[in-house]
This record gives structure tokens, sequence and C-alpha cells, in this order.
């Protein structure tokens, strides 16, 4: 669990400028914790790949901390969670993906390790087709209970939101800029209705307003924090395909609705599915076949009875990560469990021959 002076200095080290997510966690990684990194001095930090003597300087300034300990009173002060990286609710899928953030801001009851997650994109002048496709999509996944997340831009983000509230889903709203805000300000209106089924997130100071490079920065929590990504139109150049591109950096499933070569906001989709970055979607059918989401799984399946043979400490382990997680690489079970990966495929095996486990496609593996 990370201490609140932890997390001071990891606010300090996030708003350091022209440092990053990528190298902070270097620096912690090298150190051990964010509070050794102001202490270390500055030749073993030089050691670090990556940080030069500039690096060095911009960390010893003392303004770092008097500015961390300003935003950690603000989120103290508008009852707004600060989730650091070490912390178990950190959202797991996003600890995958080599920059991402240091500190998550969080409003609302959200759910950040939900068993099923994925995002939905678009472009912003979504058309009645894509309004209706997404609505559709939306409620058909129901019965499988994912959290929805999106951007909260106009277009398809804000018809993901609210098409998840409609039918009782959990929704996500990662802003591109602090909390203190909304943007845009249209969609004030729907904020209660977002934190009631969900919530906001962001990894942007409480104060920081949309700036347009803000907007490619959340595009990588949108494109990490879930399994998948679905792009519902897009012209041939938008945010929508940057997301796009990001999810299939972190090997996250690319899923694109395809349309006629004439529809200008079907082009980016097209062409992501000519040139294999993303699957062609067509229903909700095709998502749930490619990520394994079987039957068995749905919300609303009565639950069967299930006798398991008694589980050793090891097959215990493994099973309590994949029942808080769902489906997991090998690797990503290893590290979470601290065991080596031929010891976790040895528990593996054993519980898919007892009907413990199930193995699906890419490595993964989900309790049966």
């Amino acid at each position: 669990m990370t201490s609140q002076n932890e997390l001071y200095f990891l606010l300090a080290l996030q708003g350091t400028p022209r440092i990053g997510d990528l190298r902070a966690r270097k620096m912690i990684e090298a150190c051990g914790s964010a509070e050794a990194v102001f202490s270390e001095s500055p030749g073993k930090l030089m050691q670090i790949a990556g940080i030069g003597s500039a690096a060095v300087r911009m960390i010893r300034e003392k303004e770092n901390l008097t500015r961390a300990g300003k935003e950690l009173h603000w989120i103290e002060s508008r009852n707004i969670r600060a989730i650091p990286f070490t912390h178990p609710d950190f959202p797991f899928r996003l600890n995958q993906c080599p920059d991402g953030p240091l500190v998550l801001f969080v409003q609302g009851d959200v759910n950040l390790n939900p068993r099923r997650c994925i995002s939905i994109v678009g472009t912003r002048r979504l058309t009645r087709e894509g309004r209706e496709f997404c609505e559709q999509f939306v409620k058909d996944l129901l019965p499988y209970a994912p959290v929805i997340v999106s951007g909260y831009a106009y277009g398809a983000d804000i018809c993901a939101h609210l098409s998840a509230v409609e039918n009782g889903l959990q929704t996500i709203a990662c802003m591109a800029h602090g909390l203190g805000q909304t943007y845009p300000y249209a969609h004030r209106i729907y904020n209660d209705r977002i934190l009631k089924n969900g919530g906001f997130i962001t990894d942007f100071w409480g104060n920081e307003g949309p700036e347009r490079d803000h907007f490619l920065r959340r595009n990588r929590i949108i494109a990490g924090i879930s399994e998948a990504v679905v792009v519902v139109e897009s012209a041939e150049k938008g945010g929508s395909l940057v997301t796009a591109d990001i999810a299939n950096s972190y090997d996250r499933e690319v899923f694109a609705v395809p349309g006629s070569p004439g529809e200008p906001f079907k082009k980016g989709c097209n062409a992501l599915i000519k040139k294999h970055r993303a699957h062609l979607l067509e229903s909700a059918e095709d998502l749930v076949y490619m990520l394994g989401w079987d039957e068995t799984s749905k919300r609303n399946s009565p639950a069967q009875p299930q006798l398991f043979p008694v589980l050793d400490p090891d097959e215990e382990e493994v099973y309590e990560k994949l029942h808080l997680h769902g489906k997991m690489l090998i690797d990503d079970i290893a590290l979470s469990c601290q065991m080596p990966v031929q010891r976790v495929s040895v528990t593996l095996l054993g519980m898919e021959m007892r009907g413990v486990v199930r193995p699906l496609p890419g490595k993964y593996f989900e309790i049966a």
C-alpha cells in the first residue's frame, strides 16, 4: 500500500517538467521509491539509462515539491482519489504499458480492474448510422457486463457513455484535463449520470486545461486500460486512429466498423481493416467471439454448480488472480503471483486438465 508520503513524492516526480512517465518509472525502479529519487545523488541518478544532467537539475528544483503539496491538498479537499501505479487498485492493464501514468486521479465509484473492459472511440461528427450502431452494439454487450471507456468528447464518445448508462453498464470517462473542469463544457449536464454509473479518470492535475497535446496523452490511457478498442467511425485522419495505433503497440485487440468506400467517416475504419490493423466488426458477436467471451461468462446466465478438486497453494494464488482480473497473459500471472513462468505454466496445466481454467488465444488464461 502506498503511503501518503510516497504519494507526495510521486506527485512531485509526475509534475517535474520534461521527465515523463517512462523515465520516472525507470528512476523509481532503480532507486526503490519516488522518495528515494529525490534523495539520491546526482551521480547515481545519471547512471540510469536516459537520465542526464538536465533531468537531474529539473528534479532538484524545490518548486516541484511545493507544487506537489498544493496538488495533494487540492485533491483531498475535493474528495478525489489519487491512485499511484504501485497501488493494488491501479488498473492492472494500464500497468502493462511502459508509459503508463505514475498517478491516476479518479472521481466517482469506478471499478478500474473489471473482468471485461472495452474502449469505444470515433469521430466527433458521428453519423446517424454510426450512432445507431454504437447504441445497438453497447446494448448487445449488456449480458457480458463490460465497463465502457471513452473520452467524453462529442460524437462517438458521448454516445458510448450514454448508451452504457442507459443499459445499466458502468462507464469511465477519460479526460484530457484536470478534474477541476469539464470539457466540452456542454457535457457538464451529463456529469451526474456518469458519476452514478462510473466516473471520471485522468492523469492531469486539477487545474490543467484541455491543451491540444493533452488529448494525445489521454488516448494512451483509453487504449491501455481496456482489453480492446472499437473504432465506430473515423475519417482518414483523426484521434481515433491514433488511439488504435497506440492500442496495437500495447498488443490490445482493435476492431473497426466497415463502411462503403465513398463514406468520409468510414475511410479510417476501412484503412485499419485493409492494413490488418483492426478486426472487421459488424456486430457485438464479432467482438465476443474474438475476445473469447463465451456464454458461461454472461452476467445473466444462471449459475452452474461446479465441483473443483482442492487447490494447492500455487493453484489458489493463480485462481485468485484470475478471479480478480479476468483473463490474463501467463507472463502477467507470473509477475502478479511472483512466481517463475515455468512454475506458473506447470500450475496452469494441472488446473486446465481438471477443468478449473481454460486457455484462450494469445497465451491468455481465464477461469473455466
